[in-house]
């Protein structure tokens, strides 16, 4: 299988011939794709700037007719990932290397997030020392540091493209050995955050112990993003979503929101899932400088210099407890949700600075209000981090998996 090289190579072209070039000394087979726009391609690709742009749904002489810089960078990211997935499909992807600025590093990552996990995707970018979220999204994509602009052949761009050569060769020849090494035991996801350590941490060994193995995710907003992500490729056997923190975040507000299709993907691909309740107690914001004005007033703990926790009030917990009731029904698959009476983080219990019990029955009856009967609602009088809570959650991901 060859490694896909995305890039314009009007602009570019010499930097691709040079990688090209170090991968086929190492003895992978490549496979160019020029999404170039003006000039004529230093060298000629397996596949043409035309077919880019046919691929897209519109042709090369339209986007240089329009002279829209904007819409051909669209134009040219969307007909690569086209391409690119497609090449996936036909089982001839070993990789994907991207060099580029801004446009490039746009049309080359757009590519990369239309594969897989475990596909070894390398970005090299005059970009890739800064904010670099929208161009990695949720996907295992490495982006490198081009240190100089990617124009022209110098002792600084050598080094940085020949240390990108040699780390797709690497990434490549042992991804074989890699999927050899692996145990197939079934994998089982967990959500967690600081304040649901010890549940998850002791559902986690409980799980294990069963013969299965677990991915662990921050409930940060990527985090969950992630796990869902992993859902969607049918690589998930079972879910425990214990930490649903990242819905607050979206209803109310904060920095660690996983959007509004949040606790939607296992049910739509009818994934045995047990939910819980972890950490909807809180928002986060930054310092405490940093929290909207319009929230003045109200409980707040300070985490650490850096974080600030907000309580949820009781009107805010009923909402959420219809959010997750109403997705929960939707689901295709087994569902069952778990509720911790005494308290849902390690600050909501009895003595803690984010005890409410009003709040937190707001968000239990909200649950019995909203819950459809075929989803199992399983109320227990434990906080979320006593061990008998996390060894309900597995049992009842067991029962479901069992019965799936």
């Amino acid at each position: 299988m060859p490694v896909i090289l995305i890039g314009t190579l009007d602009t570019k072209g010499v930097e691709f011939q040079f990688v090209r070039d170090l991968l086929q000394q190492a003895g992978c087979a490549t496979l160019v794709v020029d999404a170039g726009v003006l000039g004529p391609p230093a060298f000629t690709p397996e596949v043409s700037r035309e077919q880019v742009y046919a691929a897209a749904g519109t042709s090369l002489a339209g986007i240089r007719q329009a002279g829209d810089r904007g819409r051909a960078i669209e134009a040219a990211s969307r007909g690569v990932a086209k391409i690119v997935g497609e090449l996936h499909g036909q089982g001839q992807v070993a990789g994907l290397l991207g060099l580029g600025g801004s446009a490039g590093t746009t049309i080359g990552t757009r590519a990369m997030r239309a594969l897989p996990f475990g596909i070894p995707k390398l970005m090299v970018s005059t970009l890739a020392s800064g904010q670099v979220k929208q161009y990695v999204g949720v996907r295992d994509i490495l982006m490198m540091h081009s240190v100089v602009d990617i124009s022209g052949l110098n002792r600084i761009s050598r080094t940085v493209l020949t240390n990108a050569a040699r780390a797709m060769v690497g990434m490549v020849k042992s991804s074989t050995a890699t999927a050899q090494a692996t145990d197939g035991k079934p994998l089982v996801t967990a959500t967690m955050f600081g304040v649901t350590t010890p549940c998850v941490e002791a559902a986690r060994a409980a799980m294990e112990s069963q013969g299965y193995e677990v991915l662990v995710f921050h409930a940060t907003g990527t985090g969950g993003m992630t796990m869902e992500s992993f859902i969607a490729d049918g690589l998930i056997r079972g879910v425990l979503d214990i930490t649903t923190t990242e819905l607050a975040y979206e209803l109310v507000g904060g920095v660690l929101s996983a959007g509004p299709d949040r606790l939607t993907v296992a049910g739509l691909h009818g994934v045995p899932q047990v939910i819980s309740l972890g950490a909807l107690d809180m928002v986060n914001f930054g310092p405490p400088e940093t929290v909207p004005e319009k929230f003045r007033g109200r409980r707040f703990y300070k985490h650490n210099p850096t974080v600030t926790l907000m309580r949820t009030t009781p009107d805010e917990n009923d909402r959420l407890g219809k959010e997750i009731a109403q997705k929960a029904s939707a689901a295709k698959g087994p569902t069952a949700v778990l509720v911790p009476l005494q308290g849902v983080s390690a600050i909501d219990r009895e003595g803690q600075p984010f005890w409410w019990p009003e709040a937190d029955a707001a968000l239990f009856q909200s649950l019995r209000n909203w819950m459809a009967p075929q989803v199992e609602l399983v109320e227990l009088d434990m906080h979320i981090n006593d061990s008998g809570f996390a060894q309900a959650l597995v049992d009842a991901l067991l029962r479901l998996m069992r019965a799936d």
